[in-house]
C-alpha cells in the first residue's frame, strides 16, 4: 500500500510543479493602476514620439509682409484696349504715321505792321521691316507737302518731298553687326517749283529732277538699330529730267540742247544723266531726354569719272519733341550741296546761256507744332 502511494506521488509531482509555475507567472502581471486626481501631478509619464521624416522649419525673411492684403475693387481700372485675338507671329515689323503741322499769325491794328499768314505741312511715313535669321530688309517711304498762305499773295509751296529707300542685308553671324548690303534710294517731288514771285517759268517739276541711286556695299547696324552706316564703293546715280524745257536748258547736270543762232533747238537736251561713284549714308537716332529724339540722315556721294572728290551733300537734322500721344513739336534743318544744280544763270534774248551759273549751298529750316497719329 505504501509502495503504491509513493508511486502515485512521483507521477503527480511534475503536474504539481507545472501548476505552481503557471500560478507564479500570473502573479507577476502587475495589477492595473488607478490614478487618483489628487496624485496625478506626482506621477511621471514618459512619452516617445517617432516621426518618419523631419520637416525643415521655414523662417520667412524679416522684410516679407505676411499680412493679408486689403483688396478693394473700387480702385481697379477697366481694360483700356479691347481683347485681341491670338495672331500668328510674323517676321514683318510695320510702322505707319500721319501728321499735320500748322502755324498761324494774325494782326489787328498792329502798329509794327505785318501780314496775316497761315502755313501747313502734312506728312506720311510708311516703314516695313523684314527680319529672319541673318537676313534684314528695311523699306521706308516718306511723303511731305507744305503750303503757305499770306494775305495779299497767292499760295506758295514750302515743302515737297517724295523719298523711298530700301536696304537688303545679310550677315554671316548672329553676333556680328556688319551686313553685306544692297541699297536703293529714290527722290523726287509732287508739283512744280518756282522762284517766287515768278510763277510763269517752273524751275522744277515731278521727275524733274528725279534721283535714283542703286549700289552694293556693306552696312554697320547696331543691335538697337539706332545707328546705321552704309558704305558703297560702287553706286550708280541716275538723274532724270523728264520736263523737256528743263532738259533743254541743261538743268540738274543733264546735257543741254544744241541751238542755232536764232535760238531754235537743233538737238534736244538729254533727259537722263548717268554717274558711277562712291556713296556713304548714315542714319542716327539719339534720345536726348524723355520724349525728345534727335534724328540725323546724311548722304555723301562723289562721282568717279566726272568730278571725283567733289562731294554731293544731303544732310537732314530733325529734333522731335513729343508732348503726348497725339501732339508733337518738330524743329528741322536740311543742307544740300550739288555741283549739278546751278544758280544765277544768265541768258540772252534768244535763250542762249551767257553765264551758266554757279553751285551754291542750299539751306532749309522748318519749325512746326501739330498732330502725330500712328496707325
Amino acid at each position: 500500500m505504501k509502495i503504491m502511494a509513493s508511486k502515485l506521488l512521483k507521477s503527480l509531482f511534475p503536474l504539481l510543479f507545472l501548476v505552481t509555475l503557471v500560478a507564479k507567472g500570473q502573479d507577476t502581471i502587475p495589477a492595473p493602476i488607478i490614478v487618483d486626481s489628487v496624485t496625478v501631478d506626482s506621477i511621471a509619464v514618459d512619452t516617445i514620439v517617432i516621426r518618419r521624416t523631419v520637416d525643415k522649419i521655414y523662417s520667412p525673411r524679416k522684410d516679407v509682409n505676411l499680412q493679408i492684403p486689403n483688396i478693394d475693387f473700387k480702385k481697379t481700372k477697366t481694360l483700356q484696349k479691347g481683347f485681341q485675338r491670338f495672331r500668328v507671329p510674323s517676321f514683318w515689323e510695320t510702322e505707319n504715321s500721319f501728321g499735320i503741322n500748322i502755324s498761324e499769325v494774325a494782326f489787328v491794328n498792329w502798329n509794327a505792321g505785318g501780314d496775316n499768314a497761315v502755313s501747313g505741312l502734312g506728312f506720311l511715313k510708311f516703314a516695313r521691316k523684314y527680319k529672319f535669321s541673318n537676313f534684314q530688309w528695311d523699306n521706308n517711304l516718306e511723303l511731305r507737302y507744305g503750303l503757305n498762305a499770306q494775305e495779299g499773295r497767292k499760295l506758295r509751296k514750302t515743302e515737297d518731298v517724295i523719298r523711298l529707300s530700301s536696304n537688303l542685308g545679310f550677315k554671316k553671324s548672329n553676333t556680328s553687326n556688319w551686313f553685306y548690303s544692297v541699297q536703293l534710294n529714290f527722290n523726287t517731288q509732287f508739283s512744280n517749283g518756282y522762284k517766287y514771285p515768278d510763277r510763269d517759268v517752273p524751275i522744277s517739276r515731278f521727275m524733274a529732277p528725279g534721283y535714283l541711286l542703286f549700289g552694293a556695299g556693306t552696312s554697320y547696324i547696331t543691335k538697337d538699330e539706332k545707328f546705321n552706316l552704309y558704305l558703297s564703293p560702287l553706286t550708280q546715280k541716275s538723274t532724270f529730267v523728264l520736263d523737256q524745257d528743263l532738259a533743254d536748258s541743261g538743268s540738274f547736270g543733264v546735257q543741254e540742247a544744241i541751238l542755232d543762232a536764232d535760238g531754235n533747238v537743233i538737238t534736244p537736251g538729254e533727259n537722263h544723266l548717268l554717274e558711277l561713284g562712291i556713296l556713304i549714308t548714315n542714319n542716327l537716332n539719339i534720345n536726348v531726354a524723355d520724349n525728345i529724339e534727335l534724328k540725323s540722315r546724311l548722304n555723301l556721294y562723289t562721282d568717279y569719272i566726272k568730278s571725283f572728290g567733289n562731294v554731293d551733300v544731303d544732310w537732314e537734322l530733325t529734333l522731335n519733341m513729343k508732348v503726348n500721344k497725339f501732339i508733337s513739336t518738330s524743329l528741322g534743318t536740311q543742307v544740300i550741296y550739288d555741283d549739278d544744280i546751278l544758280f544765277d544763270i544768265v541768258k540772252n534774248d534768244n535763250g542762249t546761256i551767257v553765264n551758266p551759273g554757279v553751285p551754291k549751298i542750299q539751306f532749309k529750316q522748318v519749325l512746326g507744332v501739330g498732330i502725330l497719329y500712328g496707325f
